[in-house]
């Protein structure tokens, strides 16, 4: 089974999380593949916009698929794989055209980093959007996520949200900016980003390609080094702890070392 769904229709690229069992949960594979078709969308107008969703009805992405941390044995393996998401974001950020996320139900973790990186988000009224990583896990958002996550619900609501491990729902959402519409059902969501994805096929490409990339470097200061803090999180027995009671659909015990 492709873990995703890809089909252009009349200009619109329509890209599907497909791990419906998983509620969308991404794999590694599925993060380089989300990158690669960024990267690989023409500017000679065939393609004018991306839709991003997910399968099945319950998820838009619910994070990394857990089990691929069970490799994680060295700091490097942290690095690498913060690195690795920052990469995909940025990769989301630089497609030429504008890209929607469709987003219905739990968008969390890895799916909302991925949200939180594209042009336009509308949401289902189910939506849960955040990352519970406090209370589930036990390990950290890199500065460079975290920079981009303020520039969207602001500074002050991302401690928060991030803190008490809160999912937040679709009118808050749109009260604070993080989506610009509420669609009642998944069904009402697919239409409304199929009529919105044409809208802007009708805008000027150059206009738009050219705001997306001056946006995307207004947030290039250089980035802090945090290297330590992603180390000290991922290498942390909090953290094998937190895995491993996600996996086992348990409640972790943390000792803060």
């Amino acid at each position: 089974m492709n873990e995703i769904l890809r089909e252009t229709r009349d200009g619109v690229v329509w890209v599907q999380f497909n791990r419906p069992e998983a509620r969308n949960a991404l794999t590694f594979g599925m993060y380089e593949e989300l990158a690669n078709l960024c990267a690989e969308v023409p500017t000679d107008r065939s393609v004018r916009a991306v839709v991003i969703s997910g399968a099945g009805g319950r998820a838009f992405a619910a994070g990394t698929d857990m089990t691929q941390f069970r490799a994680f044995e060295k700091p490097q393996d942290a690095l690498d794989y913060e690195a690795r998401i920052d990469a995909v974001l940025t990769a989301v950020e630089k497609c030429p055209v504008p890209t929607i996320a469709a987003i219905n139900g739990a968008c969390t973790g890895g799916g909302a980093s991925i949200a939180g990186a594209c042009d336009i988000r509308i949401a289902s009224a189910n939506l849960k959007f955040g990352f519970p990583i406090a209370r589930t896990l036990g390990n950290t958002l890199s500065a460079v996520n975290l920079r981009r996550l303020s520039g969207l619900m602001g500074e002050g609501r991302v401690r928060e949200v991030l803190f008490t491990a809160r999912l937040v729902g679709a009118e808050e959402a749109r009260e604070v900016g993080l989506i610009s519409e509420v669609l009642p059902d998944e069904a009402a969501l697919m239409a409304r980003a199929d009529e919105l994805a044409r809208h802007l096929g009708e805008m000027a490409p150059i206009t738009l390609r050219t705001i997306k990339e001056a946006m995307r470097r207004n947030r290039l200061e250089p980035a802090p080094d945090d290297s330590d803090l992603v180390k000290e999180a991922y290498m942390s027995e909090d953290f094998e702890a937190g895995r491993e009671a996600f996996l086992s659909k348990t409640k972790p015990i943390w000792r803060g070392k």
